[in-house]
């Protein structure tokens, strides 16, 4: 399709046509992945609800420890600045790196 030639109002109904056309198939995408997850379910005979909770580990729910995850570091000049070694490093440790340190010291 040669855009070049359309008038802008042309191209803006394009795009809405587009953005509809996304939400429709988005909504479609869902609804096949629903069908799947159903299907495994049933195939293995579990309900959907115990084969979403079942973590594989001993029984355990899989969203035992959602939200929680253990303190990695952790500054030795301030005990209350810790971090957990995901995400953007604090600007106590990328003091502490630039400085020379090894990150290792900080390890609890």
């Amino acid at each position: 399709m040669d855009l070049s030639n359309l008038s802008l109002g042309d191209l803006r109904n394009l795009q809405e046509q587009i953005k509809q056309e996304m939400k429709k198939r988005e909504v479609q995408e869902v609804q096949k992945a629903r069908e799947q997850i159903m299907a495994i379910a049933q195939s293995v005979g579990m309900p959907l609800k115990d084969l979403i909770s079942a973590s594989g580990r001993g029984g355990k729910s899989a969203g035992a420890n959602v939200g929680t995850v253990a303190v990695r570091y952790r500054n030795p000049d301030n005990a209350s600045q810790q971090w957990t070694g995901r995400g953007r490093q604090p600007k106590w440790v990328k003091e502490w790196v630039e400085g020379g340190k090894s990150l290792d010291k900080l390890r609890v």
